[in-house]
């Protein structure tokens, strides 16, 4: 399997399901908190409906009809406007180690770019070292403490990537 077997495009409303499923089932594998993730997040069981606005977008990775994974871009609340946080990036095992990840990054950036955003910041978890590794290899730096507020106080890895 390759990444031509692999398709990127913008969420559907009909999407929610999955990517609530694939959320899920990422972070139950990677053995982080259900509370103060997205686990938890009822942002997760609405992806599309989040991310309708002129600020924001998400993408999805479809294989075979199924959504295997996905990423997305929204302002960072309560910090500079300018300021994107790339949110609820997950991909199911199908989809790694195949530079779908880059790409998506890639992606979400350029888009971000477009529509003003002169940064981008993520959160993490510390186990999560694929994810750190794509990150850094993307160039994101790792920050002291979190800027703005996302709510996910068991995400305790900041990085920060100028546009």
């Amino acid at each position: 399997m390759t990444k031509q077997d692999f398709i990127i495009r913008e969420i559907n409303a009909k999407d929610n399901e999955q990517m609530a499923i694939v959320i899920r089932e990422v972070l139950i594998e990677m053995g982080a908190p259900k509370v103060g993730t997205a686990y938890e997040d009822s942002a997760t069981d609405k992806m599309f409906e989040n991310f309708i606005k002129p600020t924001s977008f998400y993408y999805v990775i479809e294989h075979q009809n199924k959504v295997v994974g996905g990423a997305g871009i929204a302002r960072l609340d309560n910090f500079d406007s300018k300021t994107c946080e790339l949110q609820k990036m997950y991909f199911l095992p199908i989809t790694r180690g195949k530079g779908l990840g880059s790409e998506l990054i890639n992606i979400c950036l350029e888009r971000a770019k477009k529509i003003g955003y002169t940064h981008c910041y993520l959160e993490t978890m510390p186990y999560m070292n694929a994810a750190k590794a794509l990150y850094n290899k993307n160039g994101f730096i790792n920050l002291d403490k979190p800027i703005g507020n996302t709510g996910h106080y068991s995400c305790n890895v900041w990085m920060l990537k100028k546009l």
